[in-house]
């Protein structure tokens, strides 16, 4: 089982150097494919400083489609999906959501916040199925890939759907100690406002969205 873990970031030099580092000191992840999504900060420089695999992308096109470019030159046969903005993230975590994966009893692996921040845990408990941190097999990628280009941040709420639709087990697991930095801290208060809105209409229309 090789493993590719794949990490679409658009304006995260920041932060993103915080999810590399224990990635790479992660054992069972064999690949990093980090698709910088038309990034206009120095998301680029901080990536290639971590010696890991860089796609990038000339636009913003979104999270679905840069999630799709990752996986279209990852290598693995495994795909681990993670948020470029994660706070606390350690390789323990990593092990721990591919361990679950391991197991052989689920197709999807969802990683869920616990005991972060306030906001984002109460998110995972309200709504599980939009965490952008998984595992799943390039299979199940795959068969989602005629919708990508339709979807933005809905992909996560599409892949959910599609197992539902096709009777694919998933499970959670529990992220102790992690979180994420939210749109309105990122872009201040009225951006991030809108482009939460903005989220939640592409997750609604991926959702009702025939598969």
């Amino acid at each position: 089982m090789k493993v590719s873990a794949v990490i679409p970031a658009y304006n995260e030099a920041e932060r993103i150097g915080a999810v590399l580092a224990p990635l790479r000191a992660a054992k069972s992840v064999d690949e990093i494919v980090v698709v910088d999504d038309g990034s206009t900060d120095g998301t680029a420089e901080v990536v290639r400083r971590f010696g890991v695999k860089l796609v990038r992308l000339p636009e913003n096109r979104g999270k679905a489609a840069a999630l799709d470019a990752g996986v279209r030159v990852a290598e693995g046969d495994v795909l681990l999906f993670l948020d470029a903005d994660l706070v606390g993230l350690r390789p323990e975590h990593v092990e721990k959501l591919l361990s679950a994966y391991r197991e052989g009893d689920a197709e999807i692996v969802i990683g869920v916040f616990k005991e972060g921040r306030a906001g984002t845990d109460l998110s995972m408990k309200i709504a599980p199925f939009l965490s952008g941190q998984r595992v799943l097999s390039r299979k199940v990628w795959e068969r989602m890939r005629g919708a990508v280009e339709e979807m933005e941040f809905g992909v996560e709420a599409a892949l959910t759907k599609l197992a539902f639709k096709e009777g694919w087990k998933h499970k959670k697991v529990e992220l102790e100690g992690v979180s994420h930095v939210r749109k309105e801290e990122k872009r201040g208060l009225t951006t991030g406002v809108v482009d939460r809105l903005s989220m939640y209409w592409d997750i609604l229309r991926s959702l009702l969205r025939k598969i």
